[in-house]
């Protein structure tokens, strides 16, 4: 049976989501795929849906009624992964900033290593990353340093969503109780983790923006990131804080 699977929240990805269902399937270890689609109007899901058929055992299709937000789509995802059995569960983005290739590296550091979580980082070895402008290379690493600060992780690239956790990690956490649904979400995964003590492992990898299809960045993610960690720095002074 395969051990793992990869998550990939889709909105308006026709342009890319073929080709990274077909790039993971050619990888010499086996992954299955669990494509989360937020009602795309582009026909991203009756794609997946043809491609269904090519990869009948492998390729997974969760449809929801509309776009619900980051977050919740992982979460949903996370769910039925767990329900399903999978020990290893990734999270990834459809638009190949992220290299399929390094999903084996980021596998092993859980599978044959010790980590419960283990990131794909932009930051652990400098900054590597392609295609940014300045101005965004420097907002989100500035970013990643303010939550490590706020928060005590000793983790670079607070803000990555290129991730496997081992499923034990993710049974913990109380999904339920996630609060954000944007890209602060995966600073809230990160910290819920490493409050429950499991070993968290940065692995670098080099991160490529998207050449096609538009990026969901917007000025109320940045703001949920910015004054969001605070709060949930604060609440989790107290006991009544749930993880």
């Amino acid at each position: 049976m395969v051990d793992a699977i990869v998550i990939i929240p889709t909105y308006n990805e026709i342009e890319n989501v073929e080709r990274i269902i077909k790039n993971v399937f050619s990888l010499q270890r086996n992954f299955h795929i669990l494509i989360v689609d937020d009602n795309s109007p582009d026909g991203t899901a009756a794609e997946v849906k043809k491609l269904q058929s090519e990869f009948p055992e492998g390729l997974f299709l969760l449809e929801r009624k509309g776009k619900l937000g980051l977050g919740t789509a992982y979460i949903s995802g996370f769910k039925w992964a767990l329900q399903k059995g999978y020990e290893y569960i990734f999270e990834m983005d459809a638009d190949f900033s992220h290299n399929p290739n390094d999903l084996i590296r980021l596998y092993n550091a859980c599978a044959k290593g010790s980590s419960h979580v283990a990131i794909g980082s932009r930051y652990v070895t400098g900054v590597n990353v392609v295609n940014w402008p300045m101005s965004r290379v420097l907002l989100s690493w500035l970013a990643s340093k303010y939550v490590r600060f706020i928060t005590g992780m000793n983790i670079h690239d607070t803000t990555a969503g290129f991730i496997c956790y081992r499923r034990e990690v993710l049974e913990k956490i109380n999904l339920d109780k996630i609060r954000f649904v944007g890209y602060a979400f995966q600073i809230e995964m990160k910290f819920k983790a490493y409050l429950l003590k499991f070993k968290i492992k940065e692995v670098p990898v080099i991160f490529t923006d998207r050449t096609r299809g538009n990026s969901k960045m917007s000025k109320g993610i940045i703001s949920e990131a910015v004054f969001g960690v605070i709060k949930m720095k604060l609440k989790s002074l107290f006991k009544s804080y749930e993880i």
